[in-house]
């Protein structure tokens, strides 16, 4: 099962810059879309490519929003965390697969000069909460608007106190999330610098000038069942990249029926 998180930074946007050529030269069975800043009748996707499309647009229009498509069909997909006031966004969607979850988030950013630190500290809990109410083992994928470590920033000393290296986020990151999951990459590229996120200013993405701030996470008894982890920042058409991650679903579904 070859699997796919990518914010998009706006679907149509993307559209145009061959998102379904590069989509399918991967060989996916599910793409997991962050920030598609699009309404459902404004996406159309190739139904050769995927047959399942699942969309959890914001309520304000080209803002924010997910999106999950599958060749195989979830046996149950849900949108949001459950609580109103942080519902409005479109940044999760929950889709249960046979034997798993898999989840797929766009974290709120705490906002120049951490404006909104107040609301993402509200969000961490609310989804940690989320997550371990599924009941299940997990995989979890998306732009979390946070560098874990100093391996996950090109430039620690200017990310300082800066939105997505804040004290604050990364402790809500790790509090959390850690506890219950696996930072894949991490986990099976313990020492690699490799980045997903270059901003638009300054020609960041020439000079690699990046932050690790988009993941995939599993629970620990997933671990022994994915087989690799890549980032592919040679693909462009966002300010952020795409990563694969290559799950031995067949092989898991196994071990657990046994």
């Amino acid at each position: 099962m070859r699997l796919l998180t990518w914010n998009i930074n706006g679907y149509r946007a993307i559209q145009k810059k061959g998102l379904e050529d590069i989509l399918g030269m991967l060989d996916l069975s599910v793409a997991c879309f962050q920030e598609i800043k699009a309404l459902p009748e404004q996406i159309e996707m190739d139904p050769y490519l995927f047959d399942q499309v699942f969309i959890n647009s914001a309520k304000r229009k080209g803002y924010s929003g997910t999106m999950i498509a599958s060749i195989i069909k979830p046996k149950q997909v849900t949108y949001g965390l459950g609580v109103e006031e942080l519902d409005q966004e479109g940044r999760v969607i929950t889709a249960i697969f046979d034997g798993f979850a898999l989840v797929t988030v766009y974290t709120p950013n705490a906002q120049d000069g951490l404006k909104r630190i107040e609301f993402r500290q509200q969000w961490d809990e609310a989804f940690g909460q989320h997550l371990r109410r599924l009941g299940c083992p997990v995989l979890v994928c998306g732009d979390f608007n946070v560098a874990r470590t100093e391996l996950d920033i090109y430039n620690e000393a200017a990310g300082k106190n800066s939105p997505g290296y804040s004290i604050q986020e990364r402790q809500g990151f790790e509090a959390h999330l850690m506890p219950y999951f696996k930072d894949v990459f991490r986990e099976l590229h313990p020492q690699t610098r490799q980045y997903t996120w270059w901003s638009y200013y300054s020609r960041a993405r020439e000079r690699n000038d990046g932050w690790r701030i988009d993941y995939w996470l599993a629970s620990p008894e997933l671990m022994p069942y994915i087989r690799e982890i890549t980032i592919l920042d040679d693909i462009y058409g966002s300010d952020h990249c795409p990563i694969l991650l290559d799950f031995d679903e067949v092989a898991f579904r196994k071990a657990n029926q046994q």
